[in-house]
């Protein structure tokens, strides 16, 4: 086992995601204080193009298992994959994004190599030679500080904690890893995609999200035209979800994503804790609610008691005026 520490990049038909670049970053910190590499990998089927813009963000190496039988998302065979290149490139901790993608494989990963794995963390730190992680826990309500026993270790880290790195470097070598893949149990047999929001959810810097105050479909247009001046993700708790206002893909909260922006705007959202264990990691958070006493102002950085249909469009007005627009 070396001092190194692997990365496994997330990618989409668009390119690598955000967090890829975001996790270089975290590693090379980490990596100064183990006096070890960063190293990278990529798994999929034609992703010669993500290989090498990874290995131009400042990483020593880039491993790629590139398989037709990766073409579709398939856990066992990614599993595979991704045990393969563990085993060629022996690091001393593997990190993942802590993603629906990364969540799923890591934790099939972990298990395949009888590994520690840490899921969902927002901190990591070597201390006197040791990992330690910062996760939250029961929902959000509590912080905790975990010391990984012993090296190899896995862990997942939420995104936007870091910015991510500059693909501008001199391009480090590729490694081709072989993988001897099994029809897997479950096969894609057709792809259906929805529409796409401007920006993506997971990784945007600002969230605005609409609860049970929206009333309904419609009132997310004020969210929407918003979201369109600050280049923000639409997001949702469950009730407005549950209420068929607007699609699942939206819900923020324990049954749906977790977020941590710059920037989260809570329209019309009591703050229940399943959704503060969703959005609790966000930077600044702006909560708009005509009760007061709406358990959603405890955690927020800034509150406006006032009906979100009077506050939005003012908001964006304000905006505009500020970029000239």
């Amino acid at each position: 086992m070396s001092n190194n520490i692997l990365i496994i990049a997330e990618g989409r038909a668009e390119g690598l995601k955000k967090v890829s670049y975001e996790l270089v970053n975290m590693a090379q910190t980490l990596a100064a204080a183990l006096g070890g590499a960063v190293e990278g990998a990529v798994v999929g089927s034609n992703v010669g193009a993500w290989a090498e813009t990874l290995a131009k963000t400042g990483v020593t190496k880039v491993y790629v298992a590139d398989d037709k039988g990766l073409e579709h998302f398939a856990p066992e065979s990614y599993t595979t994959a991704l045990a393969a290149i563990i085993n060629a490139a022996q690091p001393a901790i593997v990190m993942f994004g802590a993603t629906g993608w990364g969540k799923e494989v890591s934790a099939r990963v972990a298990a395949r190599l009888d590994w520690g794995l840490a899921t969902d963390c927002t901190a990591a730190q070597i201390e006197n030679g040791a990992l330690v992680l910062t996760r939250p826990v029961y929902a959000g309500k509590a912080i905790a500080h975990v010391q990984a026993k012993s090296f190899p270790v896995m862990v997942s880290m939420r995104p936007n904690l870091v910015p991510p790195a500059e693909a501008d470097k001199p391009a480090a070598p590729l490694q081709t890893v072989a993988v001897a893949l099994t029809a897997p149990r479950a096969q894609v047999v057709e792809t259906m995609v929805k529409e796409k929001s401007k920006v993506d959810l997971g990784e945007a810097n600002v969230v605005i999200s609409g609860g049970r105050g929206v009333k309904g479909p419609e009132g997310f247009a004020p969210l929407n035209e918003l979201a369109d001046t600050l280049n923000a993700a639409i997001g949702a708790s469950r009730a407005a979800v549950d209420a068929g206002w607007i699609d699942y893909s939206h819900q923020i909260g324990q049954t749906g994503k977790t977020v941590a922006p710059k920037l989260y705007i809570a329209a019309g959202i009591s703050g229940a804790i399943q959704h503060l264990a969703g959005m609790s990691s966000s930077k600044v958070i702006v909560a708009i609610n005509k009760d007061p006493d709406a358990p959603i102002f405890k955690i927020a950085d800034y509150g406006i008691v006032a009906d979100l249909f009077d506050v939005l469009p003012a908001l964006n007005g304000e905006i505009k005026k500020i970029q000239g627009s």
